[in-house]
């Protein structure tokens, strides 16, 4: 069996998202977990900005996973592990595309251009709710892409369910130049920063009353 180096000596994790590149991720380091996948509304609020976008979003992905799980575990025998990523060009956002039009659309603002990429990833212990999350930041740099490119990236389905229309660990690291940060925060989920939210809440004492 392959160590869990993620989480050695702490509690399961449930993870609240349907995504397969973080349960792949999780997987990678051998993380123990289940899935319970949480439906949330993932629309920005007017005038939000990135970070308190996906901080509020993995939030609330975790406190409906955290509800989801059913009769409630003693606490320290799970966490739920709630994670959101946006994609942003000059403040705007880029989510998941509505169809193969918007992808291309989408691919064409990011060419030859630099964009960030946003994680927002919260733990919750569901037998008190504590929780810990933090934002986190990496710059992409994609190189400049020609239509036929684009229209056969689009054609493979790929981007349209990825926010920012392509997926680094796919088709699309064909067209990214540099990373500065986590590449697993722009893969979906930001492992060393995880890491350390997972120590953290063991060290929050529980709520009592």
């Amino acid at each position: 069996m392959r160590a869990n180096l993620l989480n050695p000596l702490g509690p399961r994790i449930v993870l609240a998202s349907r995504s397969a590149r973080r349960a792949e991720l999780l997987r990678l380091v051998g993380a123990q977990f289940s899935v319970c996948a949480a439906d949330v509304d993932e629309r920005a609020l007017e005038g939000e900005r990135a970070e308190a976008h996906v901080l509020r979003l993995a939030e609330q992905k975790a406190r409906a996973g955290a509800l989801g799980e059913a009769p409630l575990p003693a606490r320290g025998d799970v966490v739920v592990l709630g994670a959101d990523t946006i994609v942003t060009l000059d403040r705007a956002v880029l989510g998941k595309p509505s169809d193969a039009e918007d992808a291309g659309r989408m691919l064409r603002l990011l060419s030859g251009r630099v964009h960030e990429v946003w994680t927002g990833i919260a733990v919750v212990d569901p037998s008190d709710g504590r929780s810990v999350a933090e934002a986190v930041r990496s710059i992409v740099k994609f190189s400049p892409l020609e239509e036929v490119e684009i229209a056969r990236y689009v054609a493979t389905g790929e981007p349209l369910d990825k926010a920012g229309a392509y997926a680094v660990q796919g088709g699309g690291a064909l067209f990214v130049e540099a990373i500065e940060g986590s590449y697993s925060n722009v893969v979906g989920l930001p492992l060393s920063h995880l890491k350390r939210l997972l120590a953290l809440i063991r060290e929050i004492p529980a709520r009592r009353g």
